[in-house]
C-alpha cells in the first residue's frame, strides 16, 4: 500500500511545521549574578538546534527552566491556546528574577524522519 508515509516508493516522507523560536531576556528585576542582560538571546532552528547569538553565553539555570516550554511553542497552536500568550519564563534564582520572552518565528517545513 501507498501513501505519504510510504518514503520506499520515492515519495518524500511526511513532513512536520515548526516554528523557529528566539529566546530573549525581557528583563532582570533583581541582582543580576549571571552575566545576561536585557536583549541577551539564543534561537531555536530544527528540532533541536540552539545558537547563541553572537558568540555569548546563557545561563545554564535560566535554560533549564525555559527548555520545558521550547518543543509545545514550535509547534502548531491553535487560537485561543494559552501558550500564546504565555510566553514569559522566570529563571529559578528569586533574587536574579531574570525574565526570558519567548517568540515564535517562522514555520519551516520538516521532514518527520529527520527529527529528534
Amino acid at each position: 500500500m501507498s501513501g505519504p508515509e510510504d518514503t520506499q516508493s520515492g515519495s518524500p516522507g511526511p513532513t512536520v511545521g515548526l516554528c523557529d523560536l528566539r529566546v530573549v531576556v525581557d528583563r532582570i528585576e533583581g541582582r543580576s549574578v549571571c552575566g545576561l542582560r536585557p536583549g541577551d538571546a539564543f534561537v531555536v532552528t530544527g528540532s533541536s538546534r540552539l545558537s547563541i547569538q553572537g558568540g555569548g553565553h546563557f545561563c545554564l539555570y535560566a535554560l533549564a527552566a525555559v527548555l520545558p516550554m521550547l518543543p509545545a511553542n514550535q509547534r502548531p497552536l491553535p487560537a485561543g491556546d494559552w501558550m500564546r500568550g504565555d510566553v514569559e519564563v522566570a529563571c529559578p534564582d528569586p533574587e536574579e528574577r531574570l525574565i526570558m520572552r519567548i517568540e515564535r518565528g517562522d514555520v519551516r517545513e520538516l521532514a518527520r524522519d529527520e527529527l529528534t
